[in-house]
Order: structure tokens, then sequence, then C-alpha cells
């Protein structure tokens, strides 16, 4: 950007002097404008979380202000970061630029007097966040063995299920499959459209757990892709056959819609327009604790809505599928903080911070 300026006063200067014409002129000053707008950020304050109470960070960040102090330690962000372009920011500040462009469909421009900061910095930055949180956290999505997710924390969210109401006595949690809208692919647009909703789309798979937490999500796939099809790719019975079990190692569930198999540890409605009384009233009695699995959909999309801006979702301009997994890492850091919808309906108490990226 600095080159570019450089070049215009150039261009500029030449003009002045007599030594281009006219013509050169127009040419060599459109030529080299910048991409992006010029934002005069150097008008503006540096960063400093300091100057917003609660109020303003729960809606700048959805996070308070002492709890993105806490959050930066756990996620082990560093103090000093250099973005490949050489430019350096503290770790609390590239954690709120993250927190913030995920927050609602900003533009980068709407962020420059905040951070007093060019687009291309809050670009790199950006993404610097996205790999990191990523690439160190990632694996909590795609793996049941984690601490949290201990056989007696599992009896434990059972035991919920069943006095909410829930026929089976022994499921923990509740599959389910989503269909995210994105732009439409200049190329291939048929791999992602989703003839069921009529939208352009990427599908991911989430498994809920009844404190609330988001235990596993798969994703992204082509929008044409059946929720059987996103079950065989995601490995998911494979984990639920070697975690899903109580202390007494009997065999754990969780309950997904009529789109699943049934096995073991997968349980689904029963089909068909013949089936008896008793069935329909376990179906009935089923469906009312499963719905906790649209709400942590809901969470996702409700605590950052840039995953939810479809013009932003581009395939090929942006990592989209990593920003959604991100998104639920940070809806679950969420959860841990101040619960959610799900957590006081089936009163458990989420994990801690340093319980759910940690183990400890």
């Amino acid at each position: 950007m600095a080159n570019l300026h450089r070049i215009r006063e150039m261009v500029l200067l030449g003009y002045a002097n007599g030594l281009i014409d006219d013509e050169e002129f127009v040419l060599l000053y459109d030529a080299n404008r910048p991409a992006n707008l010029d934002f005069n950020y150097s008008t503006y304050e540096a960063f400093d979380l300091g100057l917003y109470n609660d109020d303003e960070c729960k809606a700048y960040f959805r996070f308070k202000r002492d709890d993105i102090l806490h959050l930066k330690e756990v996620l082990q962000i560093p103090e000093s970061i250099q973005c490949r372009n050489g430019t350096r920011v503290n770790g609390l500040e590239a954690l709120c630029v993250l927190l913030a462009r995920f927050a609602y469909p900003c533009r980068y421009g709407d962020l420059v007097k905040m951070f007093g900061r060019s687009v291309p910095q809050l670009c790199l930055i950006t993404k610097y966040m996205i790999d990191f949180v990523y690439d160190n956290y990632a694996y909590l999505l795609g793996t049941l063995n984690q601490p949290w997710l201990s056989p007696a924390n599992l009896t434990q969210f059972a035991a919920a299920v069943t006095e909410k109401g829930g026929a089976l006595h022994n499921c923990w949690g509740f599959v389910d499959g989503t269909v995210r809208p994105i732009c439409r692919p200049n190329e291939n647009q048929r791999v992602v459209y989703n003839g069921h909703k009529r939208v352009h789309a990427l599908k991911y798979q989430n498994v809920s757990a009844a404190n609330g937490m988001i235990a596993n999500l798969f994703g992204p796939i082509e929008g044409r892709r059946h929720d059987s099809y996103m079950l065989r790719e995601s490995g998911l019975l494979h984990e639920l056959e070697q975690y899903s079990h109580d202390v007494d190692g009997n065999t754990l569930c969780i309950y997904g819609d009529p789109a699943y198999p049934i096995r073991a540890h997968l349980q689904s409605p029963f089909k068909g327009n013949a089936i008896t009384p008793e069935q329909e009233a376990y179906n009935r009695s089923m469906s009312s604790v499963r719905v906790s699995v649209e709400w942590l959909f809901g969470d996702i999309v409700n605590n950052f809505k840039f995953t939810d801006f479809k013009k932003n979702q581009k395939i090929g301009l942006s990592a989209i599928g990593k920003m959604y997994l991100v998104s639920g890492l940070l809806t679950n850091a969420h959860t841990c903080l101040y619960g959610n919808i799900t957590s006081r309906f089936f009163g458990l108490d989420p994990p801690t911070l340093m319980q759910y990226f940690h183990g400890m």
C-alpha cells in the first residue's frame, strides 16, 4: 500500500513538472490505484481494551472484558504476533480483531476506527488468528476422547436427558446436520447445490451434549450430500464405539432424526405410518429433548453472525469451512463461561475453559 502511494506521488510530481502529458498521467495514476479503499487509519488511537466496559465488550466481542483476558490465556496466544508481511500486534489485540470480525457481518473498513490499523493489516491479523485457533484446537471437535466426555460425565448427561422426559435411558447427546448457505460459485456450482433447501451450501454434522457443549463438529462437505454420507465420512460411529459407554462399560448412545440408521450407539425414531401408540409416544418424548441440537446450531450463528452472512461465504476466496469450525470452538468457549439454553434446559454445568481446552 505504501509503495503504491509513493508511486502515485511520483506520477503527480512528474505531471506537475511537465515530464508526462495528460494521457500518460491518467493512465499511470489510475493503474496504480490501491485495491483497498484509502482509510486514513493513522488518525485513530491504538486499540485499548481497557476503554470498553462489559456491555460494550459483549456487543463488539461477545465476551466480557475480563473473560477476553482469560480466554487469551487459555488459548495460549503469544504476547507478540508477527504476520507474514511483518505486521506486529500484541496477542490480546489480535484476539479482539478475530472476535470483532466474527461477531457481526462487518467489513474490515468498519474495524479501522476501532483498532487504528489499515485494512490489509486487519485482514492478515484475522487470518493469523483463524489459523492459530484451528491448528491448535480443531482436534477438540473431531474426537470424543476428552476428559469432559468421560464415562462418568456421559452417565450424568444420560440421566439428565431421562429426567427431562426422554424415553431412552442411555442417551447422552444428539446428532444432526445443518445446511449453511454460501455464494453461488462461478464453477461447479451443482456440487454444492442443496435441492432440499434450494440454496448453494456447505453442510456440517454436529453432536451436542446435554450440558450444552458441541462434542463433535464435522465438515464442511458439499451441500448436495445426504446426512448419511456425512455420518460415514465423519467416522463418528467408530468414535462412539470406542468412547460412548458408562463407568461399567455399558453402551451409551446419541439420538438423531429419521435420516440416521439405528445402531447400538446411534438411535433414531420409529419410521413409517403403521407405528404403534407406544412407538409414537417414544418418538414424541425423544423429539422433545432432541430439539437441543437445533439450539446449538443457533448459538453458533447468533453469537458469531459473520458465519450467517451468505454474501461473504465465498468458496475459493475465504476459508469458510475453517471459519465455521473456529466459530464452533469460540461458541464452546462462550458456553464454558456463560452456559446456554441447552445447559439450562437439562440443568447441567458445562466444563470450565481450562477443562475444555486443556483437560485440566
